[in-house]
């Protein structure tokens, strides 16, 4: 196996920081958060989840990094992180089917978490498709930013060795199909697999 690179590590670690700085303005910490705080509540308002659901799905995400942090360094280096409605999406790579299923353990155990979805790959990522990954991710929230048919805001974007990873809700049917459809029109994506839920009586 590949190791994780430093890029990676360092990814992850900024990751844990940035989900804790956001935490605190969120919900009201010290006053050099407050500008952010007012931004991601003003952000979070447009989101179907609300305020108060981005707040406890911040705050699940940040618990869940913890327990991985304490866990060890190649697991916050290793895999990412994202909770929407109190569903937790791990990806990225680690070394071993046993690494793979304690990660899973560790976000089952955290308060606040109602389902996780293991999709962390045994295939490590090198400096190239890493790269390749982030143009890929950044590719995709540019054109589901720009497509009026759709709220992107709602969504969640991951992409680990080609793979993309959708969680979030769509408004139908019909703007899910087109945030894959958007997905499948980028170079280098080889899967999409969506854990994104429709809203209930919308077709």
């Amino acid at each position: 196996m590949i190791p994780i690179n430093a890029l990676t590590r360092l990814r992850r670690v900024l990751a844990v920081g940035i989900a804790v700085v956001a935490l605190a303005g969120v919900l009201g910490g010290c006053a050099g958060a407050v500008v952010g705080g007012a931004a991601a509540v003003g952000t979070a308002a447009y989101q179907e989840r609300g305020v108060q659901g981005v707040a406890r799905d911040l705050a699940t995400a940040t618990k869940v990094r913890t327990e991985l942090l304490n866990a060890g360094e190649t697991y916050v280096t290793g895999v990412g992180v994202e909770v929407y409605e109190g569903r937790v999406l791990l990806t990225g790579t680690l070394a071993t089917e046993a690494m793979r299923a304690n990660a899973a353990g560790l976000a089952w155990k955290t308060e606040g978490v109602k389902d996780v979805i293991n999709e962390i790959q045994l295939h490590a990522s090198n400096l190239r498709d890493l790269a390749r990954d982030s143009w890929i991710t950044t590719q995709l929230q540019s054109k589901l930013t720009v497509d009026k048919q759709i709220l992107a805001i709602n969504y969640s974007v991951e992409t680990v060795n080609g793979i993309v990873y959708l969680i979030g809700i769509a408004q139908s049917q019909d703007e899910l199909d087109r945030v894959i459809a958007h997905a499948r029109g980028i170079n280098y994506v080889r899967q999409i697999i969506s854990h994104v839920r429709v809203k209930k009586g919308v077709s």
